[in-house]
Formats: structure tokens, sequence, C-alpha cells
């Protein structure tokens, strides 16, 4: 028994999968709420014309105005809702069973005070699909179905026990109703659970495939194809308040006699140490990608061209930090790195390939004029060099 209880509260998923599934799609209500109380105001607000033009009864159409008046209001605070941040489940939760009182109520008078010498068929169609469209709790909605059957039960039995026939079918038809409305809407939940957590775990896996295409496996930077497709875009879409965009290249100096010196493992380790610390450089707002072997790429925006010199100085402080001795260095007794960097303003080019050259092109003048140091350079920029303090 406490199995099959368990496995009714949690739709079969098991507690934590629910949890999870729960709180991605419960907000979904809102927008249910909308459309179904939308529906009932225009469902009710119909029948309007039925009282009014055929039973001449002011009472049964001010009663169904009401209806539809109420699940207007309802619509357009669910809209007011669906715009704020703040919305918390218990608001959900209320409007829920507001939404379903208001159904009920509305088939309670077609099915009873309205009709009573007639079967209750309409109550017994609102009852069970007037919940089908949520993803609520098992016990929530058990609960809502139990409390209109004992509604409708007992001003079935007020009203209708001057006519026993009529009242014993009416409940026979509400039990079964009811029964109806709980196994489906919990077959349906379940349903559209397995479909939000089958769609789920399907993008999880095209976002780790994607990530992984575009990461690098050794440093975890993003790799070259994934570069140049951000570089694209940083030049067609720099924002308004950013006046110049920078692209550097670097290398590590004599990275090959530091392979041959410590071996492919300390090359690696090397390797990643500079990925972490190109890494660090995202609170500057820096982009860092693995271009080659030793190489890497960084992308950023200044406001001031000047400005580039922080980022060049920080990026010189973090390598330095690592502190990894590289004996065979003709520059240093640690790993260090040449750096060229082109500047230009935004908007005046769309040629990657372009830029990158001429990005490259001060990467080989700072490796030629000694390494360890850092070359910017750009169309309204005169070229400097920054020396790297030792």
């Amino acid at each position: 028994m406490r199995k099959f209880l368990y496995i009714w509260r949690f739709y079969s998923f098991g507690r934590e999968q629910y949890q999870e599934c729960m709180t991605n799609v419960f907000s979904n209500n809102l927008l249910n709420l909308r459309h179904s109380n939308t529906l009932v105001a225009v469902f009710a607000a119909a029948f309007t014309f039925y009282p009014f033009v055929f039973q001449k009864s002011i009472f049964n159409t001010v009663v169904y105005l009401c209806v539809a008046l109420v699940a207007g209001v309802f619509t357009y605070y669910t809209n007011f809702l669906m715009q704020q941040i703040n919305v918390t489940k218990r608001h959900i939760f209320v409007l829920v069973a507001l939404y379903y009182a208001n159904v009920v109520f509305f088939g309670l008078f077609l099915g009873v005070f309205s009709n009573i010498d007639e079967r209750a068929t309409l109550f017994s169609c609102f009852l069970i699909c007037s919940l089908l469209l949520f993803i609520n709790p098992p016990q929530f909605n058990l609960a809502l179905t139990l409390s209109a059957m004992a509604v409708f039960a007992m001003s079935t039995y007020i009203v209708k026990r001057g006519n026993p026939e009529v009242m014993v079918v009416d409940f026979v038809n509400t039990i079964v109703a009811g029964v109806l409305s709980i196994y489906f809407t919990w077959h349906i939940t379940k349903f559209r659970m397995g479909m939000e957590i089958s769609t789920s775990l399907l993008e999880a896996e095209r976002n780790k495939f994607e990530d992984q295409s575009i990461t690098d496996e050794l440093t975890q930077l993003r790799n070259r194809r994934d570069f140049m497709h951000t570089f694209q875009r940083y030049l067609s879409n720099y924002r308004s308040s950013d006046d110049w965009i920078c692209i550097a290249l670097a290398d590590i100096d004599f990275f090959k006699l530091y392979n041959d010196h410590y071996g492919h493992p300390k090359g690696d380790e090397c390797l990643r140490g500079i990925g972490a610390a190109l890494t660090s450089l995202s609170n500057l707002g820096v982009y860092a990608a693995r271009v080659g072997g030793e190489e890497f790429a960084l992308l950023w925006f200044e406001k001031e061209a000047s400005n580039v010199d922080k980022v060049i100085n920080q990026w010189t402080e973090r390598i330095r930090d690592l502190k990894i001795l590289h004996e065979k260095s003709k520059v240093a007794d640690y790993v260090t790195m040449s750096i060229g960097v082109y500047v230009l303003r935004c908007g005046s080019s769309h040629d990657t390939k372009a830029l990158y050259d001429l990005a490259d092109k001060a990467l080989y003048t700072a490796k030629g004029g000694g390494r360890n140091c850092a070359v910017i350079c750009g169309d309204e920029i005169k070229e400097y060099k920054i020396a790297s303090v030792p």
C-alpha cells in the first residue's frame, strides 16, 4: 500500500525527478489558467442567451453573467501575474482552486438549481474536464475533486430529494465522473510530465554535445571554431556603449623546448594552468579561447583604446603568478607569453580573417622583439610595446 501511494503521489517518477519536473513546469499552469478562464467566460456569457430568450429568467441570466465576469477577472489577474517575477506556487494553487470553484458553481447551477427535475449531466462533464489542463500534485487534484463531489451531493439531496429517481442517478453519475476525473487527470499529468522530462533530457544531451563541440578538452577554454563564430558575432553585434573591439593572440614562449625538457604530461599541465589563468579574466569581460597547440586568443570591448593596457597587464600578471618553472626558456626562469593585440573601432570592419592576420602579425612582432612582451597596434593607434615585468 505504501508503495502504491508513493507511485501515485509522484506520478511513478520518484520524488527527486517529480520535484525537479514540477518546479520546471508548474508555472505553465498560469498560461493554462488564462486559456481556461477565457473559455469559461465565453461559454458562460454565451449561455446567458438561453435563460434570457427562452426561459425569460432574469435571475439565471444574472448568475451566468456573474460566472462569466468572475472568469474574466481571473483571466485579467492571470495575465497580470504572468508579467511578474515573484509569483509563488501559493498564488497558482489559489488561482486554480478559485477557477475550479467558479466552474463547479456554474455546473452546479446548471445541473441542480436551474434544472430540478432533470439529470445533471453537464456537471459530470465539467467535473471530468475542468482539471485536465493543469499540472498539479495528485493530492491537490484529489482534494478539489472530492470537495466538488461533496458539495454537489449535498446540494442534490437538498434540492432534488423530492425526486428520488433523479437524485440517485445524479449521485451515481457524480461518483463515476469523479473517479474518471481523478483517473484521467492523473494519467494525463503523468504523460505531460513524462514528455517534459524526455524533452529536458534530450535538451541536456544536445547542450552537452554542443558544448563539447566548441570546448577545448584540455584547457576547458573555447576552441578555434567557437572563437571564429564569436569573433564574427562581436564584430556585428557590439553594444552601443562600446567604442573599441580588441583581438589578442598569444603564444607560450619556447613551448617546444618546455615539452622536450619536461615531457608532454607536464606540457599539458602547463596548458591547463594557462587556460585557468585566462578563464579568470572573464570578470573583465574577456572571452578566451585556445586556437592552436600553444596559441591562445582573447576578445573584449573597451570604451577607451588606452584601457587595453589594463587587460594585458592583468593577463601577464596572472601568467607570472603561476610560476611555472621553465629552465630552457631564453627570456625568463618561468613560463612567459608573447602577445599581439589589434584594436579597431567598432563597426569599422567585419573581415574576421584580415583582422585575425593583423593580430597575428602583431604577435610575430612581439616574438621578433624579444618575446615575453605585448605589442599593441591598430588603424588609429600608433604601435607600441608593453614589456613584461620579470
